[in-house]
């Protein structure tokens, strides 16, 4: 089923949707196109958070993808799927909605700057709702690179809850680390709210029972990802030790030009 030239952007934040251009945010924006114009297919996906203006970026409903009811911790969340083109870059970005998760919130913090209390409720129908858009639009991706704390539980679903679909078999993933971290930790029920089926308990072993802290949890999203890239100056130098002892691929991006970016997705593709 796989494809070897589909890439899926599992992103936190893409220009232009944010008033103020970060360099995470425009590499985001950046490689879709670059990869495009290098021949291969993508997707891209990311939160509809609610500042994001629906009249000026144009957003529409994809009916087709939208209505599945995503039940977390025993609630049911309706996931929304909208869909905006980047004219100048040819691109589509599909995001992930929900009128009590994302349309009524701003991004991960409050008016006041406090982080929402429920951004691990958040994190879990983010990355599943990504992962069941992207079954239903029958795409097999072969990387599937990940940007964001936001995005840091799709690998664990891909290696365990997907792994054995028909589209996700053969997807490696590429974890990308940068300079944005969140400082109220998850609370301790964490694991057993993101626990669906074909994953165990020892598949999260690590934060079983436990807050789980940026750390932790990029290091559940490294213990199950293919390649760990840097994009930005300034990272978290213990993660990108982690990754080093877990014997995994890291590559220092950030600055790099899109010929390194493309060198790196087919070196990912070929890896055994």
């Amino acid at each position: 089923m796989k494809c070897a030239n589909k890439i899926l952007f599992v992103n936190q934040e893409i220009n232009p949707f944010f008033e103020e251009q970060t360099p995470v945010r425009l590499l985001n924006r950046m490689l879709p196109e670059i990869c495009q114009a290098n021949g291969y297919e993508t997707r891209t996906f990311m939160p509809k958070f609610g500042q994001i203006n629906e009249r000026r970026y144009q957003l529409h409903d994809v009916i087709r993808l939208s209505g599945m009811n995503m039940s977390i911790d025993d609630v049911d969340h309706p996931l929304l799927i909208k869909v905006a083109s980047i004219q100048s870059a040819r691109i589509q970005v599909y995001f992930i909605d929900n009128e009590d998760l994302f349309q009524n919130r701003r991004g991960l913090k409050d008016a006041f700057g406090v982080e929402y209390s429920d951004n691990d409720v958040r994190t879990i129908f983010y990355c599943r709702g990504v992962l069941e858009t992207v079954e239903k639009l029958r795409w097999a991706p072969s990387v599937i690179q990940c940007s964001g704390w936001m995005s840091a539980l799709v690998p664990l679903y891909v290696k365990r809850a997907f792994g054995n679909t028909p589209f996700f078999a053969e997807s490696k993933v590429i974890v990308a680390l940068d300079d944005n971290e969140y400082t109220s930790p998850f609370g301790s029920r964490f694991a057993d709210k993101l626990v669906i089926d074909g994953i165990i308990g020892n598949d999260v072993r690590s934060i079983a029972g436990l807050p789980v802290g940026y750390e932790e949890l990029m290091h559940l999203a490294i213990d199950y990802a293919d390649a760990v890239i840097i994009t930005t100056p300034n990272y978290n130098a213990r993660l990108v030790n982690y990754a080093e002892n877990r014997g995994k691929h890291v590559r220092n991006m950030a600055g790099e030009e899109a010929d390194k970016f493309m060198a790196l997705y087919k070196e990912v593709i070929e890896q055994k």
